[in-house]
């Protein structure tokens, strides 16, 4: 592709950083508006500056993507009122044999999770139950947090709807989900065994240490608390907006749930429950101001409490299938949530089956999502709230700008200049090609490096042989996600697991870069090569 005119090059340059600027600092001090805003003033400028018409930047915005995006958020909201997340949560605690088993236990249970339900709703989830687990063992935390996101990232490349640069692979690549599946699930296995190892060996003698028994008992953790974590997996996955709420909001949740209660006739104890809500809520305000700016602690406070709807539907779970026993079969209450809660697993189920069956990615999770919309029998709006919109706001704004950037022609010409070097017909052209990926997605992030990379890769791996382009994919999603564990900015789910560590109530911890980089370095190289041999192309 030609340079694009000069003027155009240029403005195209300055929007495209911006962009870049506030994907990967979204608090810089000059424009601290953050990263969904950030892709939208990024789109803005780019037809502003007559870069790309508007017809070309609607035509832009990948709506499969989009749409598989949406569905699957949709489903993990489900399977979170359903307490999927809370049994994986048990399996960590559940007959431990020591720190060096539990962190073995962490990086399967965590790579598994992160291939079904996305990499960050599972550091989301996880991160608390990691810190109880290690709080109650009197246990050094970083290991086991190290252990979460990097196995979280690796775990997420098996499948396309692992991560968001696989959904974007998985849609322009056309590769069926048993294919993708398939072709990186040998390296993946392998690739958190090594990833456990290497944890291992950094961290041998400090797992050694035994527990002071004196300690563990005043500082003991009881079970009920390690697996009662609750959370809300697409909305907690924005952790920019730290100082973003005030005094005021605690004091509005408190009268919400106050009017609430009094408004719902149903509810017995009402009055009292109405006293102890609020008193609760202003003995633990005036106990700890500085909680007040805290935004992820009111985050947390705020999903577990809900609107109305949300409280109302966790004290009375009125589903469709919960009516039809309470109805049909006469079933108690605890049963009639046992069906409800096996009904969303076998949807979920069912999706998966029909994605590795091959049929439409973006329509079977939208179906999916519909269908436990449907079975849930009720208003949805307390569930689709917590959907992340400014998520698929964020890619909308990010397609736009790519490919206007495209449109420079900037990124043709550095291909270009690489090119003859990243042939993935040799050990050499795939060793380079590798460091190319692991350098962009580090400095780029990974999904507008695929968005970039991704055609130019598969249109060079097809010159070659028709089935060196599906390999060429599948290397670049292997690659892409695990770039992510470099540094501690290399992906979301490390900064997600860094930032819920440092907010946890009562099990705080701060998960250092420097502490991060001595381990993601080595890991990085080590896990890329050694899966790069394993994917079956």
């Amino acid at each position: 592709m030609a340079m694009a005119p000069t003027v155009k090059v240029v403005l195209g340059s300055i929007a495209f950083a911006i962009f870049w600027v506030l994907a990967v600092f979204p608090a810089v001090p000059f424009l601290p508006i953050g990263r969904t805003a950030g892709s939208l003033l990024g789109a803005m400028l780019m037809v502003l500056f007559q870069v790309m018409t508007p017809d070309q930047a609607y035509a832009a915005i990948d709506l499969p993507i989009l749409g598989l995006l949406f569905g699957t958020m949709v489903v993990s909201v489900y399977l979170e009122r359903a307490d999927m997340f809370q049994y994986l949560g048990k399996l960590l605690a559940w007959k431990s044999q020591g720190a060096k088993d539990l962190l073995c236990r962490i990086c399967l249970i965590s790579a598994l999770s992160s291939a079904l339900f996305t990499n960050d709703t599972s550091c989301v989830v996880l991160t608390e139950f990691v810190l109880k687990i290690a709080r109650q063992h009197n246990l050094p935390p970083h290991p086991f947090l190290l252990a979460l996101a990097s196995s979280a990232n690796i775990g997420s490349s098996a499948t396309p709807i692992g991560n968001p640069q696989n959904l974007v692979i998985a849609v322009q690549s056309g590769i069926d989900f048993g294919t993708f599946l398939f072709g990186i699930l040998p390296a993946m296995l392998v690739g958190v065994c090594v990833n456990a190892s290497i944890l291992l060996c950094m961290y041998w003698k400090l797992l050694s240490i035994q527990k002071d028994e004196e300690d563990v008992a005043s500082e003991v953790v009881g079970e009920d608390d390690v697996v009662s974590h609750r959370f809300s997996p697409a909305t907690m996955s924005h952790l920019t907006s730290v100082h973003s709420q005030d005094f005021d909001s605690s004091l509005e949740t408190t009268n919400h749930v106050e009017s609430t209660l009094r408004n719902r006739g149903n509810l017995s104890g009402t009055n009292g429950q109405i006293d102890q809500v609020e008193s609760l809520g202003r003995s633990e305000i005036e106990r700890d101001p500085s909680s007040r700016f805290d935004s992820n602690r009111k985050s947390d406070s705020s999903n577990e409490i809900g609107d109305s709807d949300d409280l109302v539907n966790e004290v009375e779970c009125h589903s469709f299938a919960a009516a039809f026993a309470e109805e049909r079969l006469g079933l108690p209450k605890k049963w009639k949530r046992v069906l409800w809660k096996a009904c969303v697993y076998l949807i979920t189920l069912g999706m998966l089956i029909s994605l590795l069956a091959g049929l439409n990615m973006s329509w079977t999770a939208i179906t999916a999502a519909l269908a436990l919309v449907v079975l849930d029998f009720k208003d949805a709006r307390p569930s689709l709230e917590k959907v992340s919109y400014s998520l698929l706001i964020f890619f909308c704004g990010m397609f736009i700008t790519v490919d206007g950037f495209n449109k420079t022609g900037i990124p043709s010409a550095l291909w270009e200049f690489v090119e003859p070097y990243a042939k993935i017909d040799h050990v050499s052209g795939v060793a380079v090609l590798a460091a190319v990926i692991v350098v962009l997605s580090n400095l780029a992030s990974n999904v507008p490096t695929v968005l970039l990379l991704g055609a130019r890769v598969a249109v060079s791996a097809a010159a070659i042989s028709p089935s060196s382009e599906k390999k060429a994919w599948l290397m670049l999603a292997w690659v892409s996600t695990v770039a992510g564990n470099l540094s501690l900015l290399g992906s979301a789910a490390n900064l997600i697991v860094c930032e819920q560590a440092r907010r946890a109530q009562h099990f705080g911890y701060n998960l250092s870069f420097w502490n991060h980089l001595k381990f993601g370095v080595p890991s990085t190289i080590i896990v890329t090569a050694i899966g790069l041999i394993l994917l079956r192309g």
